[in-house]
């Protein structure tokens, strides 16, 4: 038989656990998505059409903030600077996923450790683009060409740093090549210059370079992915021409600052999910020349982890600092 005092103890219990506030499911708040890229580009366009998406079964607003600059460590900074509540997200790609950790020797974070990794989007896949008068007309006479010309051959790229640029790197090592880099600010200038002539070639991304390639204004001679693109069937794979560890892509997911509740995580990764099956969200994907890569928010950090230390081996090799 209980005591007095467990009796009442017991009462207690119960009576404050009668009262008690039952946990508010989440979401129960707007989310601010945050997009590291001014607005009217393909990430913000992307991050838009995904959030409106996910909004109607979410039940909340996903609210875009733009946050441009330093190769995208001013939006990491605001989303870190949160709280981990699920209520501060960030659409992330190269830079911060995979880049920054090793081109900047002061990095105020680490992916490993200070993200929390809430699912993986997919990736605008890059091929390379010639102007349309280039001597060469397939990948193998680009090489041949550029060996036999190596103090004349130029490329561009969006920017120093940018999945473009170190997509070039990758082929440049793997090819055994040596080429000018010309870096603009941003990917319409340095598309603008191919098709005028002014610079011979770039890797380009699809969501840009699609109509382009299409119209023969400029000529893709590869792409790099493992296969061919559905958008552009007839460009062969660096791969298929002898080149298979040349695979990049403009890579993105959604993060958010560490410790993140795991019901927060698993909703936001289940609702990212359902609006990629949207069939309005596949046509977009498609147009856009995007592969979407659906997953969990554990293989979505594994692949992030094993894609920055391959991307490190490249960044290393070609010297590549943004400080």
């Amino acid at each position: 038989m209980k005591r007095p005092l467990q009796l009442i103890a017991c009462g207690l219990a119960l009576a404050f656990a009668a009262h008690a506030p039952a946990q508010t499911p989440y979401p129960s708040q707007p989310v601010r998505w945050i997009v590291p890229y001014a607005a009217g580009g393909g990430t913000d366009n992307l991050a838009r059409q995904l959030a409106d998406a996910m909004q109607p079964s979410l039940g909340q607003p996903l609210v875009i903030e733009n946050k441009p600059g330093a190769s995208t460590n001013i939006a990491v900074a605001a989303m870190m600077q949160a709280r981990p509540d699920g209520y501060t997200i960030m659409q992330a790609e190269n830079a911060a996923l995979l880049f920054n950790e090793h081109m900047f020797s002061k990095l105020p974070y680490k992916p490993a450790s200070d993200f929390t990794y809430i699912g993986a989007i997919g990736r605008f896949p890059v091929a390379l683009v010639v102007r349309p008068d280039f001597p060469a007309q397939s990948l193998p006479e680009l090489v041949a060409y550029v060996k036999a010309n190596p103090d004349k051959v130029n490329y561009a790229s969006p920017g120093i740093g940018t999945p473009h640029h170190m997509a070039m790197e990758l082929f440049k090592q793997k090819a055994g090549l040596t080429m000018t880099h010309v870096a603009y600010k941003g990917g319409a200038p340095a598309l603008q210059d191919i098709m005028g002539g002014q610079v011979q070639m770039m890797m380009l991304d699809l969501a840009a370079g699609l109509p382009y390639i299409k119209s023969g204004k400029v000529r893709a001679l590869a792409i790099a992915l493992p296969q061919r693109a559905s958008s552009v069937p007839d460009v062969a794979t660096f791969k298929e021409l002898g080149y298979p560890d040349v695979n990049a892509s403009a890579f993105h997911g959604l993060i958010g600052p560490a410790h993140m509740p795991p019901a927060a995580v698993e909703r936001l990764n289940a609702e990212l999910r359902k609006a990629m099956q949207a069939p309005r969200i596949v046509q977009l994907f498609a147009e856009f020349g995007f592969e979407a890569q659906p997953g969990s928010p554990k293989e979505f950090e594994q692949l992030a982890r094993a894609e920055s230390a391959r991307w490190g081996t490249v960044i290393k090799t070609s010297g590549v600092q943004l400080d």
